[in-house]
């Protein structure tokens, strides 16, 4: 992977450690495009469930972000999940997703 702008970094950094502080499936994180991030983990409730990666949508949406710059998510998965894409590219369709493994490293970069 190329080397990452150090914002992109940030997030993956806060997907890493919401998602090892609640032992979650998922962690991610987005950044608005003023800026702001947002972090969330998988909610896997009897009665809801959220990816990590709409849960950080939601967090920002529901704070006033009117875009986003771009996405991560530290999962031990090969492939980002359909929803979680979809809840990215609702917002803004362009924005990059960083899907990492648990130790941080970038192992794909859906556009």
């Amino acid at each position: 992977m190329p080397d990452l702008d150090p914002e992109d970094e940030k997030i993956i950094v806060l997907a890493r450690s919401t998602r090892a502080r609640i032992q979650a499936e998922e962690g991610a994180a987005v950044r608005d495009t003023d800026g702001r991030t947002y972090a969330a983990a998988t909610v896997d409730l009897p009665s809801f469930k959220l990816t990590a990666l709409q849960a950080a949508v939601a967090a920002a949406v529901s704070s006033g972000a009117e875009g986003l710059e771009a996405a991560a998510v530290v999962t031990n998965q090969v492939m980002v999940k359909g929803a979680s894409v979809q809840a990215v590219h609702d917002l803004t369709p362009s924005a990059p997703i960083l899907r990492a493994d648990p130790s941080g490293a970038v192992q794909e970069i859906l556009r």
